[in-house]
């Protein structure tokens, strides 16, 4: 085989981006991810989740890292009233995400008092399991569940930003 034609093929088989020889992990997400991401926004959109999208954006590496996620998404009017600094909206994101994507019938088969990690280390969730109707995550109520349904990224309403107290990993 012709050497040039051989590390044309090489290269067209590996391909290594700037990031990777810089030795920086690299945030460009596959195709089906993207496109995943793109749905999941206009999903958010079509049910009036704007703010949560925007945010999502801002911060659209995090969400781009080939990692399934499900979003808890409070309104448009509580992230109003919530002071979420711009150096805190990437925690703010990982808080209300658990790292698995999750329908509403997926999340329902958890008991009371279980701890569901999100995408934040030191922060959990616990359930409280009342049924289709009443179904909450720490002090926010799933209101409009299964807003995204693609392949990486689920999404569901919930009718208040979650807060943390005294749930946490340890």
């Amino acid at each position: 085989m012709d050497p040039l034609l051989f590390v044309f093929v090489l290269v067209a088989l590996f391909p290594i981006s700037e990031a990777q020889l810089d030795g920086e992990p690299e945030l460009i997400p596959h195709a089906s991810n993207n496109t995943d991401l793109r749905d999941a926004v206009n999903d958010m959109r079509a049910k009036s989740y704007y703010g949560f999208a925007i945010l999502l954006q801002m911060v659209n590496g995090f969400a781009q890292q080939n990692r399934p996620l499900t979003f808890l998404m409070p309104p448009d009017s509580k992230l109003s009233e919530s002071a979420i600094s711009v150096n805190y909206i990437e925690e703010f994101i990982r808080s209300h995400a658990i790292p698995m994507p999750l329908t509403f019938n997926d999340i329902l088969h958890f008991p009371t008092a279980t701890l569901v990690p999100t995408g934040f280390d030191s922060k959990m969730i616990r359930i409280n399991n009342r049924g289709r109707a009443s179904f909450f995550v720490n002090n926010a109520h799933i209101v409009t569940p299964n807003i995204c349904n693609g392949t990486f990224f689920r999404c569901h309403g919930i009718d208040a930003v979650i807060q943390f107290g005294n749930v946490s990993a340890t």
